[in-house]
């Protein structure tokens, strides 16, 4: 049986026969993990050669195979599909037959990718089959390097008119409002326009794209490595077509515009699944729309790849194989705490355990593991959840946060009956996580015997390494990390001067600044005491404890990151 969330090519080589159910399960299972095309997974695993592959896609698009092997294309094809969006598509035209421009497309078997490619060249689409990655290699040589930077602002001019002849059309008579505003999320330029605005954001490893209406413009801005950049904005009138394209995209109701909503979009840039998260806020000036950026191919779940120091990386390893206790990561929003529990869930997701969790909402779906999203609006509550999984014979419970004290308790009593609890809290550093258990109201004799540690982490930003110079502090530097200059010794600090690669920031991606605090007999009799933060901090730093500003500073002598940035996060 065909599966949505498998590459299209796997399942029509599967319903064809040209593989057995086993084999089906073994690629499907790799594609998952690490979303590598079918296409190369079936070659690998020796199941079906390149020209088998390429002559079932044929037969079943009732088309041809072609080869596009060091493919020159003639000029006048070169201007039938824009650059951008040839790479945005990786498609490559190969001529003409009548009216319908004959196209070799990577993934010729996504009809949405057809479809939106009509609307794009504004012409019949017939397709051809070919290698994808000659197809990758025909788009580069024949339409360049990537340069995005004219083209929201071409197709921004170039649809300025046929938008304003769109969003200007009156409402015919019969129509009402919600068959008219789908009408203009449907309209070809506002397809392209928000096509190419979550194409450029994913290029540049966006994790938010914010849409936001306000009374005189419409803002698009988008984030990366935590920081805001803003794109050009369209005109106002764009902001209703363009929020309602998102919404289609997301199955949300067009027609509400006065109440919040959560959805999702599923999309397929090139070999790369990408998840979008979307949520809408009504504002006085027209409703805000965010987009989470979930890139599975982005992400790297694996434990080691998270550049823990080798002591937490030990620390968790033992940890997360002990029968029961709690493990908490704490951190502010977007500091990564979930992907370093998906960590922790993905080394311990072995075929003797049950594995739980409870989400809100499931960022990304791990095979092996009983993933549920609590949804409070249909009483679905943490709590409720976790009522629920201790009748379920789990042996590890993941619980997205301890919000209330109802989740506290219930976590801590799986971890008395036999379960290993992993979750997450909202506090500034790890010794805070106590005293924040012990203000919900979970007694503190019952924290201290099953509470193992707690993980504290910010995310701070990396110094593009094209662009990364040595500079000498200055004293007032020194004075806020705390350090005079005979600490130094030949240490050195470096900073991003800006270049092209980094888009002038200075910065290019971001890495992990991790703080450890593991419950000893000496914080357990402080715990019970009630102590506050400040005197178990202290107590954790006699015992040894690394501060997430003393991690940070191993960053900045490393080269890795800047003063700046460590002294905004700690």
């Amino acid at each position: 049986m065909a599966d949505e969330q498998n590459d299209p090519l796997l399942n029509m080589v599967h319903e064809q026969g040209l593989i057995d159910d086993l084999q089906y399960e073994e690629v499907a299972d790799e594609f998952r993990r690490t979303g590598t095309p079918a296409f190369q997974l079936l070659q690998d695993a020796g199941y079906l050669e390149e020209d088998s592959i390429l002559e079932a896609m044929a037969n079943y698009l009732a088309t041809e195979v072609v080869s596009v092997k060091d493919y020159e294309v003639p000029k006048d094809l070169l201007s039938m599909i824009p650059a951008q969006h040839a790479r945005a598509y990786e498609c490559i035209p190969i001529g003409w037959n009548g009216s319908a421009l004959r196209v070799a497309l990577a993934e010729p078997l996504n009809p949405m990718r057809v479809d939106e490619l009509g609307y794009v060249v504004k012409k019949d689409i017939q397709l051809v089959v070919a290698n994808p990655s000659d197809i990758r290699k025909a788009v580069e040589k024949n339409y360049g390097h990537e340069d995005t930077s004219g083209n929201l602002g071409d197709i921004l001019k170039e649809m300025g008119a046929e938008a304003d002849l769109i969003v200007d059309k009156p409402m015919s008579g019969e129509m009402d409002e919600e068959a008219f505003v789908a009408e203009l999320a449907e309209a070809a330029p506002v397809v392209r326009f928000v096509n190419l605005v979550l194409f450029q954001a994913v290029q540049d490893r966006a994790s938010d794209i914010h849409f936001e209406p306000f009374e005189t413009e419409f803002r698009i801005r988008y984030r990366v490595d935590g920081a805001l950049y803003e794109m050009s904005p369209p005109p106002k009138h764009l902001a209703l077509p363009v929020v309602s394209r998102i919404k289609v995209m997301a199955n949300l109701n067009i027609s509400e515009r006065r109440l919040p909503q959560d959805g999702r979009i599923n999309l397929n840039l090139g070999h790369r699944q990408v998840d979008l998260r979307v949520s809408t806020l009504p504002t006085q000036f027209g409703e805000s729309v965010v987009l989470r950026v979930l890139d599975r191919s982005a992400v790297n779940l694996e434990l080691e790849s998270l550049g823990l120091p080798s002591y937490i990386s030990d620390y968790i390893n033992e940890a997360i194989l002990r029968p029961n206790g709690i493990f908490v990561v704490t951190g502010p929003t977007g500091s990564g705490k979930t992907t370093t529990l998906y960590s922790c869930l993905r080394k311990v997701n072995t075929i003797d355990s049950k594995l739980l969790t409870a989400e809100d909402p499931v960022e990304y779906d791990i095979e092996g593991i009983m993933q549920v999203a609590v949804n409070e609006a249909l009483g679905l509550t943490f709590g409720k959840a976790l009522r629920s999984f201790l009748r379920q014979d789990p042996d590890i419970i993941m619980v997205g946060e301890m919000r209330d004290a109802e989740t506290g308790q219930i976590a801590i009593q799986a971890s008395l009956t036999g379960h290993l609890v992993l979750s997450t809290l909202h506090t500034n550093d790890a010794p805070g996580a106590v005293t924040r258990l012990i203000d919900m109201g979970v007694e503190p004799f019952l924290i201290s015997s099953t509470l193992m540690g707690v993980l504290a982490q910010r995310l701070v930003r990396t110094i593009c390494k094209k662009c990364r110079t040595p500079f000498e502090p200055t004293e007032n530097q020194l004075s806020l990390l705390n350090l005079s200059p005979h600490d130094l010794g030949d240490k050195m600090f470096y900073y991003g001067r800006g270049c092209s690669a980094c888009n002038d920031s200075g910065y290019k991606g971001r890495k992990g600044i991790f703080e450890l605090l593991v419950i000893t007999d000496a914080i357990m009799q402080l715990i019970n005491e009630r102590a506050p933060t400040a005197v178990i901090r202290q107590k954790a730093v006699e015992l040894g404890m690394i501060t997430l500003r003393e991690d940070g500073l191993r960053g900045i002598f490393e080269g890795d990151t800047t003063v700046e940035e460590v002294i905004k996060y700690t």
